[in-house]
């Protein structure tokens, strides 16, 4: 079964950065979309980043666009998203999830990691 892992994430200041890693198992990781989607209190959940399983096709929220960075690391079975320039709007726990970056659809997650923007 599909097994995603996030870690992280952490208390960071505005402006600062942090990078999030997922770990993936119990599936072929290499034939498979991933990204992340947030959900931060008492709001809807946000589709954030998703990557095709080629690494070619990369789809970002309009509000993380030029200051969130994914990638994959196909070997290692990892999935990563660089955070900069981080906002107070970006506290959330972030999931780590099989996606389509066409349809912005998440399908199967894990535990999340609670990122917190505060000064």
């Amino acid at each position: 079964d599909v097994q995603l892992q996030a870690s992280g994430g952490g208390l960071v200041q505005p402006g600062g950065s942090l990078r999030l890693s997922c770990a993936a198992s119990g599936f072929i990781f290499d034939d498979y979309h991933v990204g992340w989607f947030r959900q931060a209190p008492g709001k809807a959940r946000e589709g954030v980043s998703c990557i095709s399983a080629s690494g070619t096709s990369i789809y970002y929220a309009a509000s993380v666009k030029g200051r969130f960075t994914i990638s994959r690391d196909n070997a290692k079975k990892m999935v990563y998203l660089q955070m900069n320039l981080l906002k107070p709007e970006d506290t959330a726990v972030y999931y780590c999830a099989t996606c389509d970056p066409m349809t912005v659809e998440y399908y199967s997650w894990g535990q999340g990691t609670l990122v917190t923007v505060s000064s």
